[in-house]
Protein backbone atom coordinates (compact mmCIF):
# COMPACT_ATOMS: atom_id res chain seq x y z
CA UNK A 1 0.00 0.00 0.00
CA UNK A 2 1.57 3.06 -1.37
CA UNK A 3 0.72 6.56 0.20
CA UNK A 4 0.76 9.69 -2.21
CA UNK A 5 4.48 10.76 -1.76
CA UNK A 6 5.62 14.95 -1.66
CA UNK A 7 7.68 17.32 0.42
CA UNK A 8 6.60 19.77 2.30
CA UNK A 9 6.74 22.44 -0.09
CA UNK A 10 5.39 20.65 -2.58
CA UNK A 11 1.95 19.92 -0.56
CA UNK A 12 -0.59 19.77 -2.86
CA UNK A 13 -3.32 23.52 -1.45
CA UNK A 14 -6.11 21.47 -0.34
CA UNK A 15 -4.28 19.94 2.03
CA UNK A 16 -3.67 23.38 3.55
CA UNK A 17 -7.09 24.97 2.55
CA UNK A 18 -9.30 22.26 3.59
CA UNK A 19 -13.08 22.35 5.04
CA UNK A 20 -15.21 20.33 6.76
CA UNK A 21 -18.31 21.31 4.69
CA UNK A 22 -19.34 19.18 1.92
CA UNK A 23 -19.72 20.47 -1.33
CA UNK A 24 -22.24 22.73 -2.65
CA UNK A 25 -24.13 20.32 -4.48
CA UNK A 26 -25.09 17.94 -1.05
CA UNK A 27 -25.42 21.23 0.46
CA UNK A 28 -28.16 22.00 -1.44
CA UNK A 29 -29.73 18.62 -1.42
CA UNK A 30 -29.45 18.57 2.01
CA UNK A 31 -31.54 21.58 2.31
CA UNK A 32 -33.89 20.67 0.54
CA UNK A 33 -34.44 17.55 2.35
CA UNK A 34 -34.46 19.45 5.74
CA UNK A 35 -37.31 22.09 4.05
CA UNK A 36 -39.43 18.83 3.09
CA UNK A 37 -39.48 17.51 7.19
CA UNK A 38 -39.94 21.31 8.27
CA UNK A 39 -43.16 21.52 6.35
CA UNK A 40 -44.24 17.41 6.25
CA UNK A 41 -43.06 16.58 9.27
CA UNK A 42 -44.08 12.36 9.62
CA UNK A 43 -44.89 11.98 6.49
CA UNK A 44 -42.04 13.75 5.13
CA UNK A 45 -40.01 11.69 7.60
CA UNK A 46 -41.64 8.44 6.34
CA UNK A 47 -40.84 8.94 3.02
CA UNK A 48 -37.25 9.93 3.08
CA UNK A 49 -36.69 6.92 5.24
CA UNK A 50 -38.56 5.02 2.03
CA UNK A 51 -36.22 6.72 -0.68
CA UNK A 52 -32.57 7.23 1.35
CA UNK A 53 -32.97 4.66 4.35
CA UNK A 54 -31.76 4.97 7.78
CA UNK A 55 -35.77 4.17 8.85
CA UNK A 56 -38.15 6.27 10.68
CA UNK A 57 -39.24 4.75 13.82
CA UNK A 58 -38.97 5.04 17.61
CA UNK A 59 -37.25 2.43 19.61
CA UNK A 60 -39.33 0.86 22.58
CA UNK A 61 -38.12 1.49 25.44
CA UNK A 62 -38.76 -2.40 25.77
CA UNK A 63 -36.42 -3.07 22.95
CA UNK A 64 -33.45 -1.00 24.57
CA UNK A 65 -33.69 -2.86 27.58
CA UNK A 66 -33.78 -6.17 25.92
CA UNK A 67 -30.44 -5.06 24.16
CA UNK A 68 -28.92 -4.09 27.65
CA UNK A 69 -30.09 -7.75 29.06
CA UNK A 70 -28.88 -9.84 26.20
CA UNK A 71 -25.48 -8.16 25.67
CA UNK A 72 -22.34 -10.29 26.17
CA UNK A 73 -21.31 -9.51 29.74
CA UNK A 74 -17.80 -8.67 28.65
CA UNK A 75 -19.55 -5.91 26.23
CA UNK A 76 -21.78 -4.62 29.07
CA UNK A 77 -18.42 -4.30 31.49
CA UNK A 78 -16.55 -2.26 28.42
CA UNK A 79 -19.53 0.15 27.88
CA UNK A 80 -19.72 0.67 31.77
CA UNK A 81 -16.02 1.29 32.18
CA UNK A 82 -16.02 3.51 29.31
CA UNK A 83 -19.52 5.13 30.73
CA UNK A 84 -17.36 6.19 34.05
CA UNK A 85 -14.25 7.10 32.73
CA UNK A 86 -16.07 9.92 30.38
CA UNK A 87 -18.77 10.85 33.54
CA UNK A 88 -15.70 11.18 35.68
CA UNK A 89 -13.60 13.09 32.89
CA UNK A 90 -16.27 15.46 31.83
CA UNK A 91 -17.93 16.02 35.89
CA UNK A 92 -14.14 17.98 35.95
CA UNK A 93 -15.93 20.42 33.32
CA UNK A 94 -19.40 21.87 35.06
CA UNK A 95 -18.80 25.59 34.95
CA UNK A 96 -19.19 27.20 38.25
CA UNK A 97 -20.97 30.97 38.21
CA UNK A 98 -18.43 34.22 37.49
CA UNK A 99 -19.08 37.39 39.36
CA UNK A 100 -16.73 40.34 39.46
CA UNK A 101 -17.15 44.23 40.34
CA UNK A 102 -15.81 46.17 37.47
CA UNK A 103 -16.45 49.38 38.79
CA UNK A 104 -17.89 50.31 42.41
CA UNK A 105 -21.94 49.67 42.93
CA UNK A 106 -21.42 47.36 39.77
CA UNK A 107 -21.93 43.90 39.70
CA UNK A 108 -22.03 40.97 36.82
CA UNK A 109 -22.28 37.59 37.33
CA UNK A 110 -22.16 34.86 34.72
CA UNK A 111 -24.45 32.05 35.42
CA UNK A 112 -24.40 28.50 33.18
CA UNK A 113 -27.64 26.41 32.44
CA UNK A 114 -27.91 23.60 31.31
CA UNK A 115 -30.33 22.99 27.86
CA UNK A 116 -33.19 20.76 27.96
CA UNK A 117 -33.45 18.58 25.32
CA UNK A 118 -30.95 17.72 23.21
CA UNK A 119 -30.35 15.63 20.19
CA UNK A 120 -27.54 13.59 19.53
CA UNK A 121 -26.74 11.74 16.02
CA UNK A 122 -24.58 8.66 16.25
CA UNK A 123 -23.52 7.48 13.00
CA UNK A 124 -24.79 3.75 11.62
CA UNK A 125 -25.84 2.11 8.81
CA UNK A 126 -22.45 0.22 8.09
CA UNK A 127 -21.02 0.27 11.19
CA UNK A 128 -22.13 0.90 15.11
CA UNK A 129 -20.72 3.63 17.02
CA UNK A 130 -21.83 2.48 20.54
CA UNK A 131 -18.68 4.37 21.90
CA UNK A 132 -20.10 7.74 19.77
CA UNK A 133 -23.39 7.23 22.05
CA UNK A 134 -21.81 7.42 25.14
CA UNK A 135 -19.52 10.41 24.26
CA UNK A 136 -23.06 12.29 23.46
CA UNK A 137 -25.48 10.82 26.42
CA UNK A 138 -22.89 10.99 28.90
CA UNK A 139 -21.64 14.69 29.03
CA UNK A 140 -25.12 15.37 28.42
CA UNK A 141 -26.50 14.38 31.18
CA UNK A 142 -23.40 14.96 33.40
CA UNK A 143 -24.17 18.96 32.24
CA UNK A 144 -27.59 18.30 33.47
CA UNK A 145 -29.64 18.34 30.23
CA UNK A 146 -33.26 16.40 30.87
CA UNK A 147 -33.70 14.84 27.50
CA UNK A 148 -30.95 13.41 25.58
CA UNK A 149 -32.82 12.30 21.99
CA UNK A 150 -30.24 9.81 20.26
CA UNK A 151 -30.92 9.08 16.47
CA UNK A 152 -28.85 6.71 14.17
CA UNK A 153 -29.66 5.03 10.80
CA UNK A 154 -31.01 1.79 11.22
CA UNK A 155 -29.48 -1.12 8.58
CA UNK A 156 -30.68 -2.35 5.53
CA UNK A 157 -32.56 -4.76 7.34
CA UNK A 158 -34.53 -2.24 9.29
CA UNK A 159 -32.44 -3.26 12.74
CA UNK A 160 -30.34 -1.19 14.58
CA UNK A 161 -26.97 -2.65 15.93
CA UNK A 162 -27.75 -4.47 19.41
CA UNK A 163 -24.37 -3.05 20.77
CA UNK A 164 -25.77 0.24 19.73
CA UNK A 165 -29.00 0.15 21.88
CA UNK A 166 -26.93 -1.83 24.58
CA UNK A 167 -25.24 1.50 24.98
CA UNK A 168 -28.07 4.06 24.82
CA UNK A 169 -29.31 1.41 27.66
CA UNK A 170 -26.94 1.74 29.95
CA UNK A 171 -25.88 5.69 29.47
CA UNK A 172 -30.01 6.50 30.25
CA UNK A 173 -30.52 8.20 26.87
CA UNK A 174 -34.20 9.64 26.91
CA UNK A 175 -35.47 8.57 23.69
CA UNK A 176 -33.56 6.54 20.71
CA UNK A 177 -34.83 6.74 17.40
CA UNK A 178 -33.67 4.55 13.60
CA UNK A 179 -33.37 7.50 11.48
CA UNK A 180 -30.81 8.88 9.72
CA UNK A 181 -28.95 11.15 7.34
CA UNK A 182 -30.20 14.62 6.81
CA UNK A 183 -33.87 13.59 7.21
CA UNK A 184 -32.63 12.62 11.17
CA UNK A 185 -31.07 16.62 11.36
CA UNK A 186 -34.33 18.07 9.89
CA UNK A 187 -36.44 16.05 12.70
CA UNK A 188 -34.47 16.67 15.53
CA UNK A 189 -34.61 20.23 14.56
CA UNK A 190 -37.70 21.00 13.69
CA UNK A 191 -39.82 18.42 15.41
CA UNK A 192 -42.52 16.30 13.79
CA UNK A 193 -45.95 14.91 15.03
CA UNK A 194 -44.31 12.26 16.60
CA UNK A 195 -40.73 13.65 17.32
CA UNK A 196 -40.35 16.86 20.11
CA UNK A 197 -38.04 19.23 18.52
CA UNK A 198 -34.35 19.90 20.36
CA UNK A 199 -32.32 23.08 21.42
CA UNK A 200 -29.39 21.79 20.17
CA UNK A 201 -28.12 18.82 18.03
CA UNK A 202 -24.80 17.05 18.30
CA UNK A 203 -22.32 14.28 17.16
CA UNK A 204 -20.41 13.19 13.89
CA UNK A 205 -21.67 11.98 10.62
CA UNK A 206 -21.06 11.74 6.89
CA UNK A 207 -21.57 14.67 4.42
CA UNK A 208 -25.29 15.00 4.64
CA UNK A 209 -25.98 15.20 8.35
CA UNK A 210 -22.86 17.72 7.93
CA UNK A 211 -24.82 19.70 5.57
CA UNK A 212 -28.09 19.20 6.90
CA UNK A 213 -26.52 20.44 10.54
CA UNK A 214 -25.55 23.86 8.54
CA UNK A 215 -28.89 23.53 6.66
CA UNK A 216 -30.88 23.96 10.16
CA UNK A 217 -28.01 25.82 11.71
CA UNK A 218 -30.06 29.27 12.96
CA UNK A 219 -33.32 27.19 13.35
CA UNK A 220 -31.70 24.98 16.17
CA UNK A 221 -28.42 25.20 17.76
CA UNK A 222 -25.11 22.55 16.33
CA UNK A 223 -21.96 21.83 18.04
CA UNK A 224 -19.78 22.19 15.21
CA UNK A 225 -19.51 20.87 11.46
CA UNK A 226 -17.33 17.15 11.45
CA UNK A 227 -16.76 15.72 8.48
CA UNK A 228 -14.86 12.44 7.64
CA UNK A 229 -12.22 11.25 10.54
CA UNK A 230 -8.98 12.04 9.82
CA UNK A 231 -5.15 11.48 11.35
CA UNK A 232 -2.03 12.88 11.50
CA UNK A 233 1.08 11.02 12.42
CA UNK A 234 4.01 13.56 13.17
CA UNK A 235 7.08 11.44 13.36
CA UNK A 236 10.78 11.86 13.22
CA UNK A 237 13.77 8.90 12.91
CA UNK A 238 12.97 7.52 16.34
CA UNK A 239 9.54 6.23 15.70
CA UNK A 240 8.30 2.50 15.18
CA UNK A 241 7.29 2.48 11.54
CA UNK A 242 4.91 -0.46 12.95
CA UNK A 243 3.24 2.01 15.53
CA UNK A 244 2.90 4.77 12.71
CA UNK A 245 1.47 1.95 10.20
CA UNK A 246 -1.34 0.97 13.14
CA UNK A 247 -1.86 4.84 14.24
CA UNK A 248 -2.33 5.66 10.23
CA UNK A 249 -4.72 2.27 9.87
CA UNK A 250 -6.42 3.06 13.26
CA UNK A 251 -8.62 6.35 12.18
CA UNK A 252 -8.34 5.71 7.99
CA UNK A 253 -11.05 3.03 8.95
CA UNK A 254 -13.61 4.59 9.78
CA UNK A 255 -14.45 5.25 5.74
CA UNK A 256 -13.46 5.75 2.57
CA UNK A 257 -12.67 9.34 2.67
CA UNK A 258 -10.89 9.43 5.96
CA UNK A 259 -7.79 10.89 5.22
CA UNK A 260 -4.78 9.95 7.14
CA UNK A 261 -1.44 11.70 7.21
CA UNK A 262 2.27 10.96 7.91
CA UNK A 263 4.19 14.01 8.66
CA UNK A 264 7.69 13.09 9.54
CA UNK A 265 11.43 14.55 8.98
CA UNK A 266 12.93 11.30 8.43
CA UNK A 267 12.63 10.58 4.42
CA UNK A 268 13.14 6.86 4.77
CA UNK A 269 10.17 6.86 7.45
CA UNK A 270 6.98 6.77 4.83
CA UNK A 271 8.60 3.72 2.90
CA UNK A 272 9.46 1.68 5.90
CA UNK A 273 5.63 2.12 7.40
CA UNK A 274 4.13 1.26 4.23
CA UNK A 275 5.63 -2.05 4.42
CA UNK A 276 4.10 -2.50 7.91
CA UNK A 277 1.32 -1.24 6.41
CA UNK A 278 1.36 -3.89 3.85
CA UNK A 279 1.88 -6.39 6.39
CA UNK A 280 -0.96 -5.33 8.81
CA UNK A 281 -3.57 -5.03 6.08
CA UNK A 282 -4.95 -8.09 5.36
CA UNK A 283 -5.65 -9.27 8.83
CA UNK A 284 -8.38 -6.45 9.26
CA UNK A 285 -11.54 -6.58 9.01
CA UNK A 286 -12.02 -3.25 6.97
CA UNK A 287 -9.50 -3.84 4.61
CA UNK A 288 -11.26 -2.76 1.30
CA UNK A 289 -12.35 0.19 3.10
CA UNK A 290 -8.77 1.10 4.25
CA UNK A 291 -7.53 0.71 0.78
CA UNK A 292 -9.56 3.20 -0.40
CA UNK A 293 -8.87 5.82 2.35
CA UNK A 294 -5.36 4.90 2.18
CA UNK A 295 -5.06 5.52 -1.62
CA UNK A 296 -7.57 8.45 -2.05
CA UNK A 297 -6.68 10.27 0.98
CA UNK A 298 -3.15 9.03 2.36
CA UNK A 299 -0.20 11.20 2.20
CA UNK A 300 3.35 11.07 3.55
CA UNK A 301 4.80 14.83 3.98
CA UNK A 302 8.68 15.03 4.23
CA UNK A 303 9.76 18.06 5.97
CA UNK A 304 12.80 19.85 6.22
CA UNK A 305 13.04 19.82 10.28
CA UNK A 306 11.03 19.25 12.93
CA UNK A 307 10.02 23.26 13.10
CA UNK A 308 8.26 23.08 9.65
CA UNK A 309 6.72 19.80 10.88
CA UNK A 310 5.10 21.52 13.47
CA UNK A 311 3.86 24.54 11.37
CA UNK A 312 2.55 22.72 8.85
CA UNK A 313 0.71 20.32 11.74
CA UNK A 314 -0.73 23.82 13.58
CA UNK A 315 -1.79 24.90 9.67
CA UNK A 316 -3.57 21.30 8.91
CA UNK A 317 -5.44 21.50 12.80
CA UNK A 318 -5.82 17.69 12.55
CA UNK A 319 -9.12 15.98 14.24
CA UNK A 320 -6.62 13.28 15.45
CA UNK A 321 -2.42 13.94 16.32
CA UNK A 322 -0.34 11.23 16.99
CA UNK A 323 3.11 12.72 17.85
CA UNK A 324 5.92 9.99 17.75
CA UNK A 325 9.17 12.41 18.15
CA UNK A 326 12.45 12.13 20.55
CA UNK A 327 10.63 14.52 22.80
CA UNK A 328 6.60 14.14 22.30
CA UNK A 329 6.17 16.23 25.50
CA UNK A 330 7.92 19.12 23.73
CA UNK A 331 6.86 18.55 20.63
CA UNK A 332 3.49 18.61 21.51
CA UNK A 333 3.40 21.80 23.45
CA UNK A 334 4.04 23.10 20.04
CA UNK A 335 1.29 22.03 18.34
CA UNK A 336 -1.51 24.09 19.59
CA UNK A 337 -4.25 23.36 16.25
CA UNK A 338 -5.94 19.52 17.19
CA UNK A 339 -9.14 18.13 18.25
CA UNK A 340 -7.13 15.56 20.05
CA UNK A 341 -3.22 14.85 20.58
CA UNK A 342 -1.58 11.73 21.59
CA UNK A 343 1.57 12.08 23.12
CA UNK A 344 4.15 9.03 22.41
CA UNK A 345 3.95 5.55 21.74
CA UNK A 346 1.88 4.45 24.96
CA UNK A 347 -1.08 6.92 23.65
CA UNK A 348 -3.31 5.13 21.06
CA UNK A 349 -5.58 7.04 19.31
CA UNK A 350 -8.15 4.01 20.01
CA UNK A 351 -7.71 4.46 23.97
CA UNK A 352 -9.25 7.84 23.66
CA UNK A 353 -11.41 6.64 21.26
CA UNK A 354 -13.28 4.50 24.02
CA UNK A 355 -11.66 4.39 27.31
CA UNK A 356 -9.75 7.02 28.49
CA UNK A 357 -12.54 9.14 29.13
CA UNK A 358 -11.55 12.09 26.83
CA UNK A 359 -14.40 13.18 24.29
CA UNK A 360 -13.78 11.50 20.66
CA UNK A 361 -16.34 13.74 19.19
CA UNK A 362 -13.94 16.31 17.49
CA UNK A 363 -13.94 18.90 14.86
CA UNK A 364 -12.65 17.97 11.55
CA UNK A 365 -11.45 19.50 8.28
CA UNK A 366 -9.33 22.22 9.76
CA UNK A 367 -11.83 23.32 12.55
CA UNK A 368 -9.74 22.32 15.38
CA UNK A 369 -7.92 25.40 14.34
CA UNK A 370 -11.32 27.42 16.35
CA UNK A 371 -13.04 24.35 17.42
CA UNK A 372 -12.38 22.02 20.46
CA UNK A 373 -13.83 18.61 21.41
CA UNK A 374 -17.88 18.24 22.41
CA UNK A 375 -17.74 18.72 26.36
CA UNK A 376 -20.43 19.82 28.76
CA UNK A 377 -19.99 23.56 27.97
CA UNK A 378 -21.43 22.21 24.80
CA UNK A 379 -25.05 21.15 26.44
CA UNK A 380 -25.50 24.80 28.34
CA UNK A 381 -25.04 28.11 27.63
CA UNK A 382 -24.29 31.67 29.96
CA UNK A 383 -26.22 34.34 30.81
CA UNK A 384 -25.36 37.60 32.52
CA UNK A 385 -27.11 39.18 35.04
CA UNK A 386 -26.28 42.65 35.85
CA UNK A 387 -27.03 44.76 39.09
CA UNK A 388 -26.25 48.40 39.25
CA UNK A 389 -26.57 50.71 42.83
CA UNK A 390 -27.58 54.51 42.04
CA UNK A 391 -23.70 55.11 43.02
CA UNK A 392 -22.63 52.36 40.51
CA UNK A 393 -25.00 53.52 37.63
CA UNK A 394 -24.02 57.33 38.43
CA UNK A 395 -20.31 56.90 38.22
CA UNK A 396 -21.44 55.15 34.50
CA UNK A 397 -24.09 58.04 33.61
CA UNK A 398 -21.32 60.42 31.46
CA UNK A 399 -20.15 57.24 29.80
CA UNK A 400 -23.43 56.42 29.02
CA UNK A 401 -24.94 59.72 27.66
CA UNK A 402 -21.69 60.56 25.83
CA UNK A 403 -21.57 57.10 23.92
CA UNK A 404 -25.93 57.50 23.41
CA UNK A 405 -25.14 60.79 21.74
CA UNK A 406 -22.70 59.92 19.77
CA UNK A 407 -24.95 57.06 17.93
CA UNK A 408 -27.74 59.18 18.11
CA UNK A 409 -29.62 56.77 20.29
CA UNK A 410 -31.29 59.72 22.71
CA UNK A 411 -33.83 56.62 24.05
CA UNK A 412 -30.34 54.76 25.59
CA UNK A 413 -29.38 58.40 28.04
CA UNK A 414 -32.92 58.50 28.73
CA UNK A 415 -33.08 55.22 29.98
CA UNK A 416 -30.38 55.84 32.20
CA UNK A 417 -31.17 59.55 33.04
CA UNK A 418 -34.74 59.20 34.20
CA UNK A 419 -33.79 56.85 37.17
CA UNK A 420 -32.74 59.81 38.93
CA UNK A 421 -35.61 62.31 38.02
CA UNK A 422 -38.26 59.66 39.50
CA UNK A 423 -36.31 58.62 41.93
CA UNK A 424 -38.09 57.88 45.02
CA UNK A 425 -41.85 58.05 43.26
Amino acid sequence: MRLRHSSLAAAPPHLRLRSAVPDRQIRQAAAAICEDIRTGGDAAAALAANKHGGGFRRVPDSELEMAAERADPDLVRAIEESIRAVRAFHQTQVPDDQSTSPTPGVEITRRWAPLQRVGAYVPGGKAAYPSTAIMTVVPALVAGVREVVVVSPAGRDGDMSPALLAACALTGATEVWAMGGAQAVAALAYGTESLKRVQKIVGPGNAWVTAAKLAVYGDCAIDLPAGPSEVLVLADATADPRLVAADLLCQAEHGPDSPALLLTTDPTLPERVEEEIERLLPELERAPILEQALTGHGWALVAPNLEAAIGFANEYAGEHVTIMTEDPELTAKAVTADGSVYIGRWSPESAGDYATGANHVLPTGGLAAAYGPLSVEDFGSWRQEQRLTRGGLSSLLGTISCLADAEGFTAHRLAAELRFETEGT
